[in-house]
């Protein structure tokens, strides 16, 4: 594996335009690269970062199929500015690239778009994604922490604009907890797996009448998880995920396991209700009962000052008298 701040991404000075290893076999990069033509160069490089703007270092490919190190561009040895690029630079550009690459993909997808602004130019996404039903989606790559404010501002914006926000945050990078309370699920993204993650909610504890709960489905896993969740963490590969009008959708097989489980929670609160009904039915039952019944016939008059049993309150003969109650009382 190659880790995310020793990953290059290429540059082809004569298409313009930004290259991926993946793109195409390892003879035609190196045809282009440091031994061939140097046309392609780092992407960083070119572009100013840690570097002055236009640097031209032509890259070498390193890696193989099947091998313990997946195929990647490096600079030459000794090529690469002090300390290397800096790893969120790296993260957040080939993220965003990776992004619009994948986006285009997608069935039903009319157009994406790199950098642009929101109609009345509050926010700038890093990809813009229309789709053919004219619904647009913002693609947020996020290398740092952000507050609560900070993020609910930038969200509440694309709201407003009728935007969907869909946000992909570094690995190991604190989210704000706020994206749950807005009932937005989590995205990472790392570049040297080049896999999506996420979480999903467990199920909530089943405590006091919660078969009577609006949302049965919090009681299976659940995605987006809700604000106090336990999390479960899964990842799959990026192009497994579909887009659609509110956003990243899960990869087929992982959403048959969250409608398996929410069905499983939606059956034993059918069994919980049944119960519950059944009860209610016999209290009522046994009210019924006990209103049909005839009333208690009342015990009869005794004189004052007569021996009466203390359990029955009937007359006591004299002889009784110590006892105090009838022999079967």
């Amino acid at each position: 594996m190659v880790q995310d701040d020793l990953l290059v991404v290429g540059f082809d000075l004569e298409t313009r335009r930004e290259v991926h290893i993946a793109e195409g076999p390892p003879e035609h990069w190196k045809r282009l690269g440091y031994n061939g033509t140097g046309q392609l160069v780092c992407f960083y490089c070119f572009h100013g970062f840690e570097a002055p703007v236009g640097t031209q270092v032509p890259l070498v490919t390193r890696g193989r199929l099947g091998g313990k190190v997946r195929r990647h561009f490096a600079h030459p040895p000794g090529q690469a500015p002090a300390g290397g690029h800096g790893p969120e630079t790296v993260w957040h550009i080939t993220t965003k690239h990776t992004l619009a690459a994948w986006a285009r993909t997608r069935p039903g997808v009319a157009r994406v778009r790199l950098e642009q602004w929101t109609e009345d130019r509050d926010r700038r996404a890093d990809v813009e994604v229309l789709l053919e039903d004219g619904t647009k989606i913002a693609l947020e790559a996020q290398r740092r922490l952000m507050t609560d404010d900070g993020w609910r501002v930038r969200h509440r914006d694309y709201v407003r604009q009728g935007v969907v926000d869909v946000w992909f945050w570094r690995p190991r990078v604190h989210f704000p907890h706020i994206v749950l309370s807005e009932g937005l699920p989590v995205w990472f993204y790392s570049v040297s797996k080049r896999e999506a993650a996420t979480s999903l909610g467990r199920p909530h504890r089943q405590v006091g009448e919660w078969w009577k709960a609006p949302d049965l489905s919090v009681y299976g896993l659940h995605h987006p998880p809700c604000a106090l969740d336990e999390l479960e963490r899964v990842t799959m590969p990026l192009g497994s995920l579909g887009l659609a009008a509110h956003g990243a959708v899960l990869p087929g097989d992982l959403h048959k396991r969250l409608l398996d489980s929410q069905q499983e929670a939606r059956r034993e609160a059918r069994r919980r209700q049944g119960d519950a009904a059944r009860y209610a039915q016999s209290v009522r039952d046994a009210q019924e009962r006990a209103a049909r019944a005839p009333a208690p016939a009342s015990p009869p008059r005794v004189p004052a000052g007569s021996l009466v049993c203390e359990a029955c309150r009937r007359p006591l003969d004299p002889l009784l008298a110590k006892a105090r109650r009838h022999i079967l009382c």
